[in-house]
């Protein structure tokens, strides 16, 4: 069962872009509010335990936590609610030369539970830049979805498709107390009707691929 955060005042959207207006329901629409949404994103640096990466909303309260399993031969992490129940399950392929990932519902790798996959859109890059496909786009030719900015900065934006429609945002938050607890900590917003469960798996992918040192932001 997810626990939704409470309404917050709509923030302003990037000039290089509007806020996307047409309802978008990946994962399930209790995902899909009718407000934006803001989410607090917690890794704790160098942690590969349970718990190293936290969802929470403005009143700190879990709404999703990521358990990774990183020194197996396959690279998986799985996205849980609050509850404990698998949303999805992110893994990679290796040796792609894209940096690619695939983003399957709850805590399933079957080909037929794939949500979608995620690549890089080139081999080197110096700001982040993804295409999403959804798992009905087989011939991958147009991205359903793109994130672009600077994972260094945690100032990321997610499109719909080649569109200058924003559907979420991130940006970075430093505080006193995340500094010496050797914690990074960032926002998302994510705009009404869009779900945020799906934006965050994206952002789980962000994670991954910057954390292996694939990209240099």
């Amino acid at each position: 069962m997810a626990f939704p955060p409470p309404p917050q005042p709509q923030p302003q959207p990037s000039p290089s872009g509007t806020i996307q207006l047409t309802p978008i329901t990946i994962i399930g629409p209790q995902y899909s509010l009718p407000y934006p949404v803001d989410l607090a994103c917690t890794r704790k640096v160098l942690s590969l335990t349970d718990g190293g990466f936290l969802v929470t909303d403005v009143n700190d309260t879990v709404i999703f936590k990521v358990k990774e399993k990183l020194l197996s031969v396959h690279d998986k992490r799985t996205l849980f609610d609050a509850a404990g129940n698998p949303v999805v399950t992110v893994t990679e392929k290796m040796l792609s030369m894209h940096g690619r990932h695939f983003v399957y519902r709850g805590a399933s790798t079957d080909e037929k539970d794939l949500i979608c996959t995620v690549k890089q859109s080139k081999l080197l890059q110096w700001k982040t830049t993804l295409d999403v496909f959804l798992a009905n786009n087989t011939k991958m030719n147009v991205p359903d979805f793109k994130v672009k900015g600077s994972w260094s900065d945690r100032s990321c934006v997610i499109y719909a498709g080649e569109s200058n429609n924003i559907l979420a945002q991130m940006h970075k938050k430093t505080t006193i107390q995340s500094v010496f607890l050797g914690k990074d900590k960032f926002m998302v917003t994510v705009y009404p009707n869009i779900d945020y469960a799906f934006i965050i798996s994206l952002i789980v992918v962000l994670d991954d691929i910057n954390g292996e040192g694939q990209s240099s932001e």
